[in-house]
């Protein structure tokens, strides 16, 4: 079956989903320690999660790139991830869904959340044909993640860095089956059709 050219791919409970990010220690050490963000961490800023894991191993390089060495599994409820999604503009703008550039702007202005389609990665970190959801947050979207939504957080890294040796070695049967299971997420339809995805059916 063909993947569809925009669709949310997660590993997820019946009531939570994993989203990744990568930091420098001193921020992702004491998060997945404490299970919460630490003083240093900046809620000012637009954070961006990515539920995709071969997605965030582009960005950070296996966690090898300067300020992206710790690599966190942060576990939110599915409830705030679709208030996110539902109140999230895209990066820009599409025929059909604004009605003109001036609609779109405003609505990126006011908007907690931002949603940008990037092409997802095999293991091998090239750029497949399909796309995966990069979900960025500010403002009240950036408060409620960190203070409400969050259930859990983890230390990837070292994943990580199996699945990269893995793949070094050319073992790529070895690292597929390391990696996370991520499914196709079924959003709601009011949510898929304004951010151009597909909804799944089913939970």
């Amino acid at each position: 079956m063909e993947t569809p050219r925009r669709e949310v791919r997660a590993v997820r409970t019946g009531s939570t989903v994993t989203v990744y990010q990568a930091y420098p220690p001193h921020i992702g050490v004491p998060a997945a320690r404490d299970g919460r963000f630490p003083a240093a961490w900046k809620r000012e800023r637009m954070t961006w999660i990515k539920p995709s894991f071969l997605w965030m191993m582009y960005r950070c390089g296996w966690a090898a790139k300067e300020g992206q060495e710790t690599v966190l599994a942060v576990e939110i409820t599915r409830e705030g991830f679709e208030w996110a999604l539902r109140h999230a503009c895209l990066s820009s703008r599409v025929p059909g869904v604004h009605a003109d550039l001036a609609s779109w702007q405003r609505e990126s202005k006011r908007s907690p959340a931002r949603v940008q389609w990037d092409p997802e990665r095999d293991l091998r970190l090239a750029a497949l044909p399909y796309r995966s959801l990069q979900l960025g947050l500010r403002g009240e979207a950036v408060r409620r993640y960190a203070d409400e939504w969050t259930v859990g957080i983890r230390d990837v890294t070292p994943l990580a860095r199996e699945v990269h040796a893995r793949v070094r070695a050319d073992d790529l049967g070895a690292a597929a089956r390391l990696l996370p299971p991520e499914r196709p997420y079924p959003l709601p339809d009011d949510v898929s059709s304004r951010l151009g995805a597909r909804a799944e059916a089913g939970a």
